[in-house]
């Protein structure tokens, strides 16, 4: 099994800013020395407990700390970005951590409408346009523009021989179809919503067009886990994660205590809600996550995992993928 960490940077309540940053650079040198693959950050704006808002940042703090992990973004919202702009920026960080880098894109808005608005200083949204954009990154990437393209003889800079991988984080077929015809990885948000895995699936597998970056269709799932000593622990954790999920609706992303969980009253939709949401996550001992995670490897055909963890507290968050990784990448 090949496993990585998705970090949306969560802020806990009673946590600081600062401390949550160091937690995280904690957090990637231990994925590291677990055998952890690769570690990616998300991009969230306009949240008060989601920190990962310049993911490309982290990557060049997070390299410097760092030797043998991949890092990469679970994405770059490029609707809202120039293409060379981003190929630039990945084009340095490559030439920083050769072979290290994976740049992962997504379609998403990053927030609100008026969060997407301040992004692009007022411009109408350009997500019908993200087909294009992908292929204008991908040609600056790999200085492969249309002969006949208006920004041809624009080249990135630093000029790289080796290129970072392009992935794109999908949900539906029309976003494996996207990935599918360029020769892309395929991101898989289990995490989000899961309910339309095998069409999307299929869709990539079937109309995938092998590329310079993948030979074969390539896809990785990314899924919640939350793992502790005992079942009993573990669902104790997953509350907390519970909490921050519909926190998320009313607009706060900041994780709760088991304090502030231990007064909450939900009244019967919410607990119809949460164990609803509950489908996207794994939680149990090491022995149970694993389980799980090859139970969701057959399903999805891919022994490729990102697994992210919301829950309270930063040790506990720690201590969980710490168990997973001696359970299953430490033989």
């Amino acid at each position: 099994m090949r496993l990585g960490i998705l970090d949306q940077v969560p802020l806990h309540e009673g946590d600081t800013i600062e401390h949550t940053m160091m937690r995280t650079k904690r957090l990637v040198e231990a994925a590291e020395q677990l055998g952890y693959e690769r570690y990616w950050f998300a991009e969230h704006h306009n949240t008060n407990g989601l920190l990962s808002a310049a993911p490309e940042l982290f990557i060049a703090r997070m390299g410097s700390e760092t030797k043998t992990i991949k890092l990469g973004t679970g994405g770059v919202l490029l609707p809202q970005y120039r293409p060379l702009k981003v190929a630039e920026n990945f084009s340095t960080l490559e030439a920083f951590y050769p072979g290290r880098i994976e740049l992962g894109i997504g379609s998403s808005p990053g927030g609100s409408e008026r969060t997407r608005s301040a992004l692009t200083d007022g411009e109408a949204n350009k997500y019908s346009e993200f087909p294009r954009l992908m292929d204008e990154l991908s040609g600056f990437l790999t200085d492969s523009l249309s002969a006949k393209h208006p920004f041809r003889i624009v080249k990135s800079t630093p000029r790289l021989t080796q290129t970072a991988p392009l992935y794109l984080l999908g949900l539906s077929p029309n976003s494996a179809r996207l990935a599918a015809e360029r020769g892309m990885g395929l991101v898989f948000g289990h995490f989000i919503n899961p309910d339309r895995w095998e069409e999307t699936l299929r869709t990539y597998r079937e109309q995938f067009i092998p590329s310079a970056q993948f030979k074969e269709p390539t896809v990785i799932v990314c899924v919640f886990a939350i793992c502790a000593e005992t079942t009993t622990e573990a669902e104790q954790l997953a509350t907390t994660q519970d909490a921050w999920i519909q926190g998320i609706r009313l607009g706060n992303s900041i994780v709760p205590s088991f304090d502030t969980v231990g007064t909450k009253d939900w009244n019967p939709e919410q607990l119809k809600r949460i164990q609803h949401d509950r489908r996207r996550t794994i939680v149990g001992t090491a022995t149970e996550v694993e389980a799980a995670l090859e139970q969701l490897a057959t399903r999805y055909g891919t022994n490729q995992f990102l697994l992210i963890n919301n829950a309270y507290d930063q040790d506990k968050r720690l201590d969980s993928y710490r168990l997973i990784a001696e359970q299953m990448l430490q033989h």
